[in-house]
């Protein structure tokens, strides 16, 4: 002890260590799927399509502000989310697709469904010759994740038969 009666780190009964962690049985609040907001997705006419140089062009399109919610918990998922394409004759226009990649905040979806997901919603709005989705997730739980979905038209046939009349 000293002298104003305050103990020192030395004379303090060291805490005990925590050995064994239970479950918090708490999840935060999130939405479903039906919260993801495609009728904000514009497009623009394309007004090279058809030609050469034209019908090779590729658009790459990337973000690392991408957030959605773990449908266990409702904790956020941070990820970047690369969107790559080559159009037919429209473009996505990039201010409605951030906007719908916003509605995604505080929607609960697995990795897996949500670049499936998000795949079709693209080439519904687009209708693209070629189109890869692929998202980066940070770490969760120690494990990163990386999922990618593809579209191409050549090998696949027109979106509709693809979707099975999701589209």
């Amino acid at each position: 002890m000293t002298e104003d009666n305050i103990t020192s780190p030395a004379d303090r009964p060291a805490a005990p260590l925590k050995t064994e962690f239970q479950a918090l049985d708490r999840v935060l609040p999130f939405s479903g799927p039906e919260a993801i907001d495609t009728a904000c997705l514009e497009c623009f006419p394309y007004e090279y399509a058809g030609t050469p140089h034209g019908d090779g062009m590729e658009i790459v399109t990337v973000t690392d502000e991408f957030t959605s919610v773990c449908p266990f918990s409702g904790l956020p998922d941070f990820a970047r989310v690369t969107i790559r394409y080559t159009p037919r004759d429209r473009c996505l226009e990039l201010r409605s697709l951030k906007y719908y990649l916003m509605s995604y905040r505080s929607v609960g979806i697995w990795y897996e469904h949500l670049v499936n997901r998000m795949l079709e919603d693209l080439v519904r709005a687009c209708r693209p010759r070629r189109m890869t989705v692929e998202i980066a997730c940070r770490p969760r739980g120690g494990l990163e994740s990386t999922v990618i979905s593809r579209y191409d038209e050549t090998e696949m046939g027109p979106p509709e038969s693809l979707f099975k009349g999701r589209l």
